[in-house]
């Protein structure tokens, strides 16, 4: 089975070490670059994308605010449906939701749909320890599977491999999982392809049991909705005797008429095509028509706690489209491995802090891997601001650390680094304030500019370690404005 992203290190250190590979950089360069070009050609066939953006925002701020009242109104109609409607309040207890319901149809196989849910409580790993082999059947999720990997990406996971590397994958472990893979097996796209129709065929006509996650949940229906490009999520949904769906509770839409917003905000923003290839919905069970036992698990896992926070809550709006991703600098250089987190790039920096809190160093540092270029806010189908959430979720950081207990009193007791950052905060503060001590110092650092270091010492190596000290000038701007306006007729300004 892969590996779980617990134990990885902090961004800067899986950064640092991610841009040597140049094969990775290559790798990622091309991907984004192709994939970011063909969404912009398909989002400005669309007079009325800026439109249907607000629209899809509108939409979850409106659910998000009355969630309590959709999810109700979900499992009501889930349950009259004939599913059963499972709540998780974490990881561990979907987990073990899950894990006793295969366990309870006798079956140690189960084949999936992708899904991030799954991804983040890290199901395949619980899977496995209670002797329960899980499968999946999206190509990317596949590859990473086969080659006892981690996603890199939300939209494709394994957008780190190329087409060499994905052949030498399937020849040396397909046998492992299943069906080998075809002898002389070459790296073009359409042998490959055929290559894991051929080994996933199999797993879906021997599997009685499938787990799925979904796009959307319709809150008057009860039903659900997989997004996919393959046909795999489909023969899963359709094909087994019990489907299990692990779902955040925030996709949840009120209505059908407000699922049509996302449906076509989606495709166009994840893989610029009009339409999805494959939209599957399912309500329930029917006799004689699909799997004949549904389960449905509503995953909070840190949720509830993010939606209490008025800034960072947007991040909930997210419809796991990956186009963030595919624009950000930071990402396309570091690669997804770095973020530590089943969710990377800027959507994974604001929401996996949120998730699992900021006291470990890994989730401390994602609010900080970003230039706040706003490239990713631009992008987004539903205008969540990402960098806003992310200089909020900075501030959070900074003002965090140690929880000891003093009397009866919590003191928050902060990190050294984040406590030097604040009292040169205040001393930045303090001199602002008096214009005099301003000027002085302004003139003292242009007298001394030959002498300065290149290098900050101290807390301030760390900044300096990675960008070139500006060049402190000959003067300052208001010691140049009053030598060159001086009798002038003023500093009008609009």
């Amino acid at each position: 089975m892969s590996g779980t992203f617990l134990g990885l290190p902090a961004f800067p250190r899986a950064a640092a070490d991610a841009t040597e590979n140049q094969q990775l950089r290559g790798n990622l360069r091309h991907a984004t670059h192709t994939i970011r070009a063909k969404r912009a050609a398909a989002v400005a066939e669309l007079d009325d994308w800026q439109q249907l953006r607000a629209a899809g925002k509108a939409i979850k701020d409106r659910t998000l605010r009355h969630l309590d009242r959709y999810l109700v109104q979900v499992e009501e109609a889930v349950t009259e449906a004939g599913g059963t409607v499972h709540w998780a309040a974490d990881a561990a207890e979907a987990n073990r939701i899950v894990t006793e319901l295969v366990r309870a149809t006798g079956e140690t196989d189960v084949v999936k749909v992708k899904s991030m849910a799954t991804q983040e409580i890290e199901l395949n790993d619980a899977l496995a320890e209670a002797g329960i082999s899980a499968y999946e059947t999206d190509l990317a999720e596949l590859i990473v599977q086969l080659g006892d990997d981690l996603p890199s990406h939300i939209l494709v996971p394994a957008i780190h491999r190329n087409r060499g590397e994905i052949r030498d994958i399937f020849t040396e472990k397909m046998a492992d999982w299943g069906r080998p893979a075809p002898d002389g097996l070459s790296d073009r796209p359409a042998d490959l392809a055929e290559a894991a129709r051929l080994h996933l065929r199999e797993k879906f006509l021997k599997a009685k049991v499938a787990i799925s996650g979904a796009n959307f949940m319709v809150a008057e229906t009860g039903t659900l909705v997989v997004l996919e490009s393959e046909g795999n999520g489909r023969m899963c949904l359709t094909l087994p005797e019990t489907l299990i769906s692990v779902v955040g509770i925030e996709k949840v839409v009120p209505t059908w008429r407000d699922l049509e917003v996302f449906l076509q905000l989606l495709p166009r923003s994840s893989t610029a095509e009009r339409m999805n290839p494959y939209t599957t919905t399912w309500t329930g069970t029917t006799d004689g028509d699909g799997p004949q036992d549904f389960h449905l698990v509503l995953l909070d896992n840190g949720r509830t706690d993010t939606l209490a926070d008025e800034v960072g809550r947007q991040a909930l709006r997210c419809i796991r489209c990956s186009a963030c991703l595919n624009v950000c600098p930071v990402y396309e250089r570091a690669g997804g491995h770095a973020y530590g987190s089943a969710y990377p790039g800027p959507i994974g920096a604001i929401l996996t802090p949120q998730l699992r809190g900021t006291a470990s160093e890994l989730e401390a540092s994602l609010p900080y891997a970003s230039s706040l270029c706003g490239a990713c806010y631009e992008v987004c189908p539903v205008a969540i601001d990402i960098p806003e959430v992310l200089v909020h979720l900075r501030e959070r950081v900074a003002e965090g650390g140690e929880v000891t207990e003093r009397g009866r009193r919590t003191v928050i007791k902060p990190a050294r680094s984040h406590a030097v950052e604040r009292a040169a905060m205040r001393a930045a503060g303090w001199v602002f304030r008096h214009p005099r001590t301003l000027r002085a110092g302004q003139r003292l650092a242009a007298r001394t500019r030959k002498v300065h270091p290149k290098r900050l010492p101290g807390p301030g190596r760390a900044w300096s370690d990675s960008r070139d000290l500006p060049t402190v000038p000959t003067e300052s701007f208001s010691d140049w404005w009053q030598r060159t306006h001086k009798g002038g007729e003023g500093s009008g300004g609009a």
